[in-house]
């Protein structure tokens, strides 16, 4: 049907301390990460040769994907960095200059390509999104959705005809100067003379460089709006708020993992809970060797990874604890995602483990 492209070489700052040590598309939704959610797509939708653009840790994607075969698709990998002074350096050229790059190297982009960005979860119909670019003999096509005005200056907005052909753009305009509230949802497909507008061996963003040229010389470029959920993990606060809706069961193809051993609570393996000495309320994922002592309690939604521990009398609620994350006796825990060495409210405001300043009390399960 097509080719695939997956953006992920960005440095995900904004969601730090998640990605201090992880690439961006690697944080975990039930505990996978969230790039192998769009490479089960495309691979569901025929899309058999995906590349992906990587750089700040690079090593951590590849060494999880490695050829693809796993999801019946091949999957290449294109590194965009230096070698400099022994040190392994990333440089990003951004999303159109990645794609040009690997363009320049082989050649790959010889058909219509589904560009996803690898921070994201979408249950796009990506066969129906290609029909309607071929029928309507698009260049390239922007897959968009509507937000609230308030909410406009979060997002790139894109300004098309009653046709669809999109006319201008606007980066996170503030409400009262927006001309549309359609956002670009980073899902993009291209054919291949787009790339030829794009200059090699230099930082050129699709956004932001590449859409105005595409509108300036008045090419055939398309904005789609089709209903379909698309959850961005572009700041702290949106992934707990991402993992509140997925284990709420909001995206449909979206399961929990374990075993349901009581209404919305689901357990992974050498788990063993004694439901008389502690309190649940789901929806709960609970993974495999994790402890709950007498005295705790958790309230959904929750996901409690494996080998966590929670002391006696300890309450977490509405969070979700990394793997090997112990919780404190009497320590309560709402709203927030913890790891054995920090834990970030529904906000974005992190805390670290040994900070006096921070009444709770949690850390490593294995010490």
């Amino acid at each position: 049907m097509a080719k695939g492209m997956i953006l992920a070489a960005g440095q995900g700052t904004r969601v730090r301390p998640l990605t201090k040590d992880l690439p961006k598309p690697m944080i975990p939704i039930l505990d996978k990460p969230v790039m192998e959610y769009l490479v089960e797509r495309l691979a569901a939708h025929g899309v058999r040769q995906i590349m992906v653009n990587v750089a700040w840790n690079h090593h951590k994607i590849e060494q999880y994907f490695r050829d693809g075969r796993r999801w019946g698709v091949e999957i290449g990998y294109s590194f965009e960095g230096v070698y400099e002074h022994g040190d392994i350096l990333p440089r990003p050229l951004g999303s159109a200059g990645g794609m040009k790059r690997i363009q320049d190297m082989s050649g790959f982009f010889d058909e219509t390509t589904i560009v996803l960005c690898g921070d994201a979860l979408v249950d796009l119909d990506i066969g129906a999104a290609l029909a309607e670019h071929r029928a309507k003999g698009a260049l390239a096509s922007v897959v968009t959705l509507p937000v609230p005005r308030e909410q406009v200056g979060n997002y790139g907005i894109v300004v098309a005809d009653e046709d669809g052909r999109v006319r201008s753009f606007q980066e996170k305009p503030r409400p009262e100067e927006a001309r549309s509230q359609l956002a670009s949802t980073g899902i993009y497909i291209f054919e291949p003379a787009v790339l030829d507008l794009v200059p090699s061996g230099q930082v050129f963003d699709i956004g932001s460089q590449l859409f105005p040229l595409l509108v300036e010389r008045g090419l055939p470029f398309y904005a789609q709006s089709r209903p379909f959920h698309w959850i961005d993990i572009g700041r702290v606060s949106d992934y707990w708020s991402v993992l509140q809706r997925v284990l709420s069961g909001e995206l449909a193809d979206m399961h929990m993992p374990g075993s349901e051993v009581r209404p919305g609570v689901w357990v992974g393996l050498n788990t063993r809970i004694d439901f008389d000495r502690v309190q649940i309320s789901g929806p709960v994922y609970i993974g495999s060797s994790v402890r709950l002592e007498p005295g705790c309690s958790i309230v959904g939604p929750a996901w409690i990874g494996h080998g966590s521990h929670l002391s006696a009398g300890s309450r977490v609620e509405r969070s979700v604890l990394f793997e090997y994350t112990r919780i404190g006796a009497g320590m309560l825990f709402q709203d927030m995602i913890v790891s054995p060495s920090y834990c970030v409210d529904r906000h974005g405001r992190a805390t670290y483990v040994g900070d006096d300043r921070c009444p709770l009390r949690w850390g490593d399960a294995r010490g």
